[in-house]
Formats: C-alpha cells, structure tokens, sequence
C-alpha cells in the first residue's frame, strides 16, 4: 500500500518506530510491534509499527523519523509503498564501540535490552544510549555500528539474543548505506517547537529543490533566500542544518570573522569561492550565520571593507549569473542592522521570526533533550515546561545538561577516575531524578528575558489579606483573557491593555501585582521608574521601545511599572529634565496604543499620587481599569492579621477580632509592623528571663500574648490620616465620572504631605 511520509513526533524518534494510520493497520492487519517493510525507488527500510495518531486517522500517513527516512532514501511529503514483514529473530549479534569509549564489565547485556524489539543490518549505525551519553555531559547517544549478525541480513534482537563486542573499532567498519560526510546530523525531529517555522522554511526551500517543476509551471522563479531573524538560542542554525540534510543538499557556513581579511579584495574573493563551490555541488545551501557582522548598514559601516563585503553579497545573491540550485539562508538576532538592499525580493524573499516557544513547545524541546536520558518517574516534564517562561530551546538544552551533570555529582565517588574503562554497572545505575532537575533549574536564567527579567514571585492571593472587591477586579482584567480567550473571543471583546492600581502607600498594591504574575502563569517584567531615566538624549525612550519589545517576544507577559508616577508626569509641566520626562510618557503612549498592538501585554501600573499622571495614559485603551486599592476595612484588617500571625505561636488570649476593630486607619504595612514589633517584644521578654543554655530547651514555650500587641500598637500609628483617605477617595469619584477629562478639585492633588 502507498503511504506518504510524515516526521514523527520528538519524544518517539531514534527507535526505529514507524506511527502507521489506525486504518491502513487495519487493512493490512497491522498491530502494534509486528515489523514492516518501507520501500522507496532507491532504499528500504525496516520499522516497527507503533499506533497511528488520532490526528491522522484516515489521512494515509505513515510517521518515520530522520534516520528510517535516510534508510529508505525519502523526504518528508514522498509517497512511499508499505508491506509486512517476516524477520527472523537474531542469534548472536556483534557490536563495535567507538574507538575513543571505554567500558569495562558485561556491557553485552545491557546493550540487547536497549536494542530489544529493534530491526537491525550489518554495517548500520545505531545510536544507544549509555547512561546520558557519557562520552561527553550532553544528553547525546553513542554512535555505534553493527559488525555482523547470525543469520545475515535484517534481524530482530530477542530476549535470546547473543550481543557481543566486536574488536575493531565502529569507525573501520564499513557502513551499510552511503552517508554524506558534508551533511549535518541533525533531522527535523531534533527540533522541538518551531512547527510553524520549519513549515515556512521548507516550503521556501524543499520544495523548489525537489520540485522545480512547480515553479516552471507557474512561470514563477523559485525563493532565493530565507532570513531567520529572533532571539539568540531559538533554533535558527539547527533549522538550516536540518533543512540541508533533509533534502540531502550540500551545506555551505559563511563564519561572518572568518572571511573578513586586511588584504584589499580578499574578504570578497573568499565569498566569491563559497558561492562557486555551492553552485558546483548544486543543489546546495549557503548558510550565512549572524549576517549582520558581515552585512551591516553600509551607511553606518565604520570600514571600507564592510562596504565592499556587502556589495559583494549583494551582486552574488542577485547579480547578472543565474545562481541555480543554490538557497542562501540568513540568521540574526539583529534585524535591524542589516543592510536594506538585503531585505528585498530576489535577495532574502523571506523573513521569518523564529520566536521564543510557548508553553508546548517548551515541552517538545524538553522531550527532544531528555529522550536519551534515563529519567527516574518522579519527573514531570509537563512541570517544568510549565515554569520555564522566558526560556530559548539553548536554555533548556543547558537545563538538561546540569540535570545530567548534577546525577553524575551524586556517582562521581564511586567512579575510579585513575582508570582506564568505567564499570558497566555504574554507568547502568545512573539515573536523574526530579531533585537534579530542581537543583538545575535554580541556576539557568531565561536568556530571552536577561536583562529584564524578574523571577515570577512567590505570592499568591493567600498572601493579601482582604481586598477581595480588588483581588476579583484584577482576575478579570489580567486572568481571565489568558484562561478564557474563546469566551472573549465569542463576546468580540478586547481585553483591557492596562491597569493602575492607586491608593495610599502600604495598601498591597505591589503585592497584588506580585500575585497576579504568579497567578496568571506569565512572564513577569518589573520596572522600575527612575531606572529608564538616562542623561543621554533618546536613551530613556530606547529604554522603554526595549521592554515593550521584549514583551511582546516573551508573551504573556505582565509588565508592571511601580511608583510610575516617576516616569510619566503630567506633560507640559516640568522644564528642569530637557524634557525626557515628556517624551519618556509620549514614548509610553504610543507603545501602548501604537500601530504595533499588544498582544497577550498586560501592563500594571502603581501610585500613590494618581493627580500627577498624564490625563493621556488614564484613557480607555491604555491605562483603561483604575483600580482603588483602599484603606483596609475592619474585615479586611482581620484576614490580614490572619495572613500575619499564621506562621506565630499566639497566646490563647490574643482576639484578631479585638486588635482589628483597634487599629482604624492602619493598611497592610502598619498591620505588618504590628505583628513584627509584638513577636519581637516577645522574643525580647524570652530572652531576657531565660539563661543562654536553657534557650534551646524552652524556645517552644515562647507565646505572643494580647499584652505584646498592645505594646505594639503604642509604638506603630496608623500611616493613613482622615485627609488623606477622602482625598483618595475623591480621586475614586473622579475617575469613574470621566476616565478621559480630569477637573482637579480645590485642594485635590496638592494638599499631600
């Protein structure tokens, strides 16, 4: 029967599994592990059948990885003919190592149980992993090959199996199928998370090459160059070496330093000769890594050099010679210095942006490095592709790597290092675990996110005493958007782009916007206002252009501003700053409310002077909720004792109750101070009644009695005074008049102290 070739998903590929359509098996009375044979016009291959995905029930497709897809010499999209296969299982089979591994002890063993169930050939590569590839800290398997099998031809290895070492090294033995020695190893299931990505980049690229008919048929000329631009570490150059080695092209790397040369010409004749030999080995893939060193603007260029190298490149990606079958792919993570006669059809046709992933593919990048390793059950990948916002597929590959290298710690004492060869059984015994994970996790920063990146804090909405009108206000603002997208989208309703929260300081409000990034599972950007403010012209506008850029990579993300009445003061104000103040707020409106829209940006913002915030920022699609976070009321106050006292050992005598209808005027701050300054009276009474040597015995006997409390009280007053309240309040009334036309009131916005 014909099957089109599909690639498999990342956690099944390297073990020889081909996922057929639930109805084929059926037709072909396949089940689960029976073997069949995959036959192009120039190669076959062995595969065991594994179940089918719902997803491609009835779609006539048969899923195999990069290395089956070698085998039968197919690419992705073939059609290919599929049969059963009778295979008689192995007798004996031998296996050569590498030259440069040394294990000691019954390895034979080991080996069947990792190839149990696998078709295998003489002269095939297999890869096994040992451990987590201890050949060097990366989760990589060890390449070996198949000296000989008994009976020849394509075996299984059973239970019954034989498996020995063979004496000559895996690098003598001759391999059963040519392979390329100039294509990378890396296939499309090497890559987790850039779906959409490959997909683009294929079509640009496979498809002219293996299909050039297409595009003479349409009377079109074919795509003759990719940019992949996008944050370091997400997978630019992986893509480009799988695309050349899935359409079995020779791969040409322009190392931007390495061409460049004191000699006058000579950058240029070496581009000259990589373009050539492309062209002689056609089809092929120029591979140009971070173009912007060679490629800058030539305006901006400092040398002459960078200036001819440029319009070298651009007279060989588009000049009088036809190029052929030769595709340049492009990578930056600086677009924007580019030069812009590279931007245009017929040089880069194509520009796409391989962006930080989501939560899924996080998890698909985490299934391609640990698919090798030997993780014990207690880790949850789902877990960690959960908490890792902000975090490139290079960040979680490095993540894998410390897990690994954190399990190799705890067996390093029982490792002789002084030896030659490793102990079989101590390579077999590692294993890691969910606490090498954690102790991994602790020590990798997400790079997307480093220079503003603030760990998602450890509050939730526990932790804020009272408050529940604000807490719930909140919910439906930041939340509810990022959980119910389908119910806004049903309604056709724009969620809120942002939310200032004002009160009197010590009310929670830099808590509550603590507890919101925890909630909402979004990345968290903390700004600081004063921190944007530079002496340098432009450079605080920069300042802000950045976060928000930043933002809309690392989305969702909640970007909270505190005390932003710093940074964006009424306009036409202030004259002793130049004015950076004005355009810092004019740079602010136009990123929030700009042609460039937000998608999934939450900005929070805090102040305890509202009156001074452009009237521009509190408009309806920007600052558009304004959200009173008020004194506490006598309820309120209680559940923050509650929050307070939790962790406390108090007396039987304390009443919450008693001290909450006692402290009118107090917010969550003085509340705070109270319950700190009554334990520390506490503590000081323990202290001084009791020996240093009895401390230890009689440190559980400690209590915090009503008296510390009262104590307490006398020394921490309330910070809010009646003024200041109606004044908030005011403010409170004022807003939800009019969100857009603010009349100051006599005395409002000028009386505080």
């Amino acid at each position: 029967m014909k099957l089109t070739v599909k690639p498999l998903k990342q956690k099944d590929a390297g073990r020889g599994l081909a996922a057929v359509d639930r109805d084929v098996a059926a037709e072909l009375d396949l089940e689960g592990g029976d073997y069949i044979r995959i036959e192009s016009g120039d190669g076959t291959a062995i595969a065991r059948v594994w179940p089918g995905y719902p997803d491609d029930q009835g779609t006539g497709v048969i899923r195999i990885d990069g290395q089956l897809r070698q085998q039968a010499d197919v690419g992705i999209d073939d059609t290919v003919d599929v049969e059963k296969a009778d295979i008689s299982p192995a007798k004996h089979v031998s296996i050569a190592l590498p030259q440069n591994l040394r294990i000691s002890g019954n390895i034979g063993a080991h080996l069947r149980d990792k190839l149990s169930g696998q078709p295998v050939t003489q002269g095939q590569n297999i890869r096994v992993p040992f451990g987590f590839g201890f050949m060097s800290s990366s989760a990589q398997p060890i390449p070996m090959k198949i000296a000989s099998t008994e009976p020849s031809g394509t075996v299984i290895v059973t239970d019954s199996t034989e498996v020995t070492l063979s004496q000559q090294p895996a690098e003598d033995i001759q391999a059963g199928e040519s392979e390329s020695s100039n294509t990378p190893a890396v296939t499309y299931e090497d890559i987790g998370g850039l779906e959409r990505e490959l997909e683009q980049v294929r079509e640009m690229i496979e498809l002219p090459m293996r299909h050039p008919e297409l595009f003479q048929r349409l009377g079109i000329e074919p795509p003759k160059g990719v940019l992949l631009h996008g944050p370091p570490g997400t997978g630019k150059t992986l893509i480009a070496k799988a695309v050349a080695n899935e359409i079995d092209a020779s791969f040409h790397t322009i190392s931007g330093p390495e061409i460049m040369s004191k000699y006058y010409g000579e950058s240029e004749e070496q581009l000259r000769e990589i373009f050539e030999e492309a062209e002689e080995e056609a089809p092929s893939i120029v591979f140009v890594d971070e173009i912007d060193s060679i490629a800058p603007k030539r305006g901006e260029a400092g040398g002459d050099v960078e200036r001819r190298v440029v319009a070298q490149l651009l007279s060989l990606m588009d000049g009088l010679d036809e190029r052929g079958e030769v595709v340049v792919i492009g990578a930056t993570n600086r677009v924007d210095a580019l030069d812009p006669a590279l931007r245009r059809g017929g040089r880069f046709d194509r520009e796409i942006e391989v962006g930080v992933p989501d939560r899924e593919g996080r998890k698909e990048i985490l299934q391609v490095h640990t698919r090798n390793m030997p993780l014990s059950d207690s880790v949850n990948l789902d877990e960690y592709a959960d908490n890792t916002h902000g975090f490139v597929g290079a960040d979680i590959e490095s993540l894998a790597k410390e897990a690994a290298m954190n399990a190799l710690r705890r067996i390093r004492p029982e490792l002789d290092l002084e030896a030659d060869e490793v102990d079989a059984d101590v390579l077999e015994s590692l294993s890691v675990t969910e606490t090498d994970f954690k102790d991994a996790i602790r020590g990798i920063e997400p790079s997307a996110l480093r220079e503003v990146f603030v760990e998602v804090p450890d509050v939730t909405w526990g932790d804020v005493g009272g408050l529940t009108e604000t807490k719930e206000r909140l919910r439906e603002t930041i939340q509810w958007p990022l959980d119910y997208p389908d119910v806004f989208e049903e309604m056709d309703i724009q969620s809120a782009k942002g939310v200032l929260m004002y009160g009197p300081p010590g009310t929670g409000k830099t808590m509550l916007a603590k507890a919101v990034a925890n909630e909402s599972e979004s990345n968290f950007i903390s700004v600081k206002g004063p921190e944007l403010l530079d002496k340098y012209v432009g450079e605080s506008e920069k300042g802000v252009r950045d976060i928000f850029k930043k933002a809309r990579e690392n989305a969702p993300t909640v970007v909270f501003f505190d005390e932003i009445d710093s940074i964006a003061t009424e306009r036409g104000g202030t004259s002793g700053d130049s004015g950076v103040s004005e355009r810092v707020v004019s740079q602010l409106l136009t990123e929030l409310d700009g042609l460039e829209s937000l998608e999934d940006v939450v900005i929070i913002a805090t102040t305890n002077r509202p009156d001074l915030i452009d009237a521009a920022l509190l408009r309806p699609g920007r600052l558009d909720r304004h959200v009173h976070v008020p004194v506490p009321s006598e309820t309120a106050r209680e559940a923050i004792f509650e929050v307070h006292t939790e962790e406390k050992p108090l007396a039987d005598s304390v009443s919450l109750s008693r001290l909450a209808s006692r402290t009118e005027g107090y917010v969550g701050a003085d509340i705070e101070a109270v319950c700190r300054e009554a334990s520390m009276a506490a503590s000081r009474e323990f202290i001084n009644n009791v020996s240093p040597e009895e401390v230890k015995e009689s440190v559980g006997n400690i209590r915090v009695t009503m008296g510390h409390f009262e104590d307490a009280l006398d020394e921490v007053g309330p910070s809010v005074t009646q003024e200041t309240r109606e004044q908030y309040e005011q403010i409170e009334q004022r807003f939800e008049t009019s969100n857009v036309e603010r009349q100051p009131e006599a005395g409002v916005g000028r009386t505080f102290q």
